[in-house]
């Protein structure tokens, strides 16, 4: 059986971070780790080719030599992979798909011969023992949490790694929290599922010898969802990198009560992690009361943060409007705290009801549901129609991101955040990194409005905190990515 495994392309979002990998000479931040996994599942017998479109171009030619297309892709990737499984169906090709867009909506999807729904572990063997038989169904589902422990290596032989930013792989499935917007508990549950430590410093050893030195994404739903767990691999890890000489600098999604445990972030430290996300949502108790994020609403999450870049991590931040309980003030509150709390990554995002969330299903009984939403909370869409009113909170949202992607309001969170940041990551400077300062230099401190602010913080930072000068280089960088991402929404 030859199959083309097919990973349709991302638009450009905050996250592609399509116009700051031009300072370091790659196509794509992450590969496609879910469809590299998948493919280990694959019977060895068969041949196998990845296409990432984020990478590459889909030819004619790779179509036709495939006797089965395999797409995965989040909603996010929608419009992609419909493209993909239309020219595929159009050269008579069997077409099978999974992934979070076509489990959390299978009915949008009519012409994809097999849906692979809900957790690969689970359901790929009963459609590859049907295919087998030669009498495959079309809809392969279960609500069975598979153990991760049935988890393979994923195949990272068939991309090739230096189109990529970052490497990527996955410790856990699962969330303990349950907020009404999210919909990790829909695709992967309550109750964190983990790999063993055996199982994670194999899978960095594979990585390891595969002739990756660099940044690695650990892209759990909630990194710390199980404590005790997370701390026995990170005793581990620890051990493994200093090593290997800490061939990798890690970072990860995680709760904000991460900086209630000294523990964890030594820990976390100590195995050479150097960034966080943080869901920190809204400074409105109220909305996050609303949502059911009562792990932010009981505590001060600007000293949070504070805490966390104390302990050598630089928190990226999530934060959305639009909440039942946002008034016309959240928009100046808002931006107040974010540059408060000198979160310079801040990714703010109109809420949206994600397929099957509590959300969706509240605002579908309310009849205030317009439409599936794109999967990127940063194009200024919405799907719902707001309390406040659609013109205000869209409005609104402009100001803020036009205001906190200014020039003077980001550079402003960068000298904030370094104010408590102490830098502890041991990466090493690389060929890259110089590109990326030269580049940074030409295309910011010269040919940008930004120049003023980006030499005052790079030549302070220099004299006064040089361990720092990295993460500045980078920051400055992505704050070029996205003034151009949240420029389209002020246009809109």
């Amino acid at each position: 059986m030859r199959t083309l495994m097919v990973y349709p392309q991302y638009p450009d979002t905050f996250w592609s971070f399509k116009h700051a990998l031009r300072f370091i000479s790659k196509k794509a931040a992450y590969p496609p780790t879910g469809l590299l996994t998948v493919a280990a599942m694959l019977p060895g017998e068969w041949e196998k080719r990845v296409v990432d479109l984020n990478v590459e171009s889909l030819s004619d030619s790779d179509i036709e030599w495939a006797d089965m297309v395999l797409v995965s892709a989040m909603l996010v990737q929608d419009k992609s992979a419909r493209e993909v499984i239309s020219r595929s169906k159009e050269k008579g090709k069997t077409v099978v798909a999974g992934g979070p867009a076509f489990t959390s909506q299978p009915e949008s999807y009519p012409e994809v011969d097999h849906l692979i729904l809900n957790e690969a572990e689970t359901t790929l063997p009963l459609f590859l023992k049907d295919l087998e038989m030669g009498k495959p169904e079309r809809i392969y589902t279960s609500q069975e949490r598979p153990a991760l422990d049935r988890t393979p290596v994923p195949e990272w032989s068939l991309i090739d790694m230096r189109k990529y930013a970052s490497m990527a792989i996955q410790y856990s499935r699962g969330c303990p929290y349950q907020c009404e917007f999210c919909d990790i508990v829909i695709m992967n549950g309550r109750r964190p599922r983990t790999k063993s430590p055996e199982q994670m410093i194999n899978e960095v050893e594979t990585l390891y010898n595969a002739g990756w030195r660099g940044s690695l994404f650990i892209v759990d739903d909630n990194f710390i969802g199980n404590k005790r767990k997370v701390k026995k691999m990170l005793a581990s890890l620890k051990e493994w990198q200093a090593e290997h000489d800490y061939p990798f600098v890690l970072f990860t999604e995680a709760s904000v009560e991460l900086a209630d445990d000294q523990e964890l972030m030594d820990l976390m430290r100590q195995s050479n992690f150097n960034k966080v996300f943080l869901g920190l949502e809204t400074p409105n108790k109220e909305s996050l009361q609303e949502c059911g994020k009562n792990q932010n609403s009981s505590r001060d999450l600007v000293q949070a943060v504070e805490t966390i870049h104390q302990n050598g991590m630089l928190v990226m931040g999530g934060f959305i409007v639009g909440f039942d309980n946002d008034n016309e003030s959240i928009f100046e509150s808002q931006i107040r705290f974010i540059q408060q709390s000198g979160v310079v990554t801040a990714m703010v995002g109109l809420l949206g009801a994600l397929p099957r969330t509590r959300l969706w299903e509240r605002l579908q009984k309310e009849g205030r549901l317009l439409y599936t939403p794109t999967g990127e909370n940063t194009d200024g869409s919405l799907n719902f129609i707001p309390r406040m009113g659609t013109e205000t909170l869209l409005a609104g949202y402009r100001d803020i991101v036009s205001t906190i992607y200014s020039p003077r309001y980001y550079y402003q969170r960068i000298e904030t955040f370094l104010k408590s940041y102490r830098p502890t990551s041991r990466s090493r400077i690389n060929r890259h990194d110089i590109i990326a300062l030269w580049r940074s230099i030409w295309r910011i401190g010269i040919f940008s409005r930004s120049a003023p602010w980006f030499w005052k913080v790079l030549i302070k930072t220099a004299l006064t905190k040089t361990r720092a000068l990295p993460e500045v280089v980078e920051l400055s960088i992505f704050g070029h990515h996205f003034q151009r991402i949240y420029k389209r929404c002020r246009n809109t």
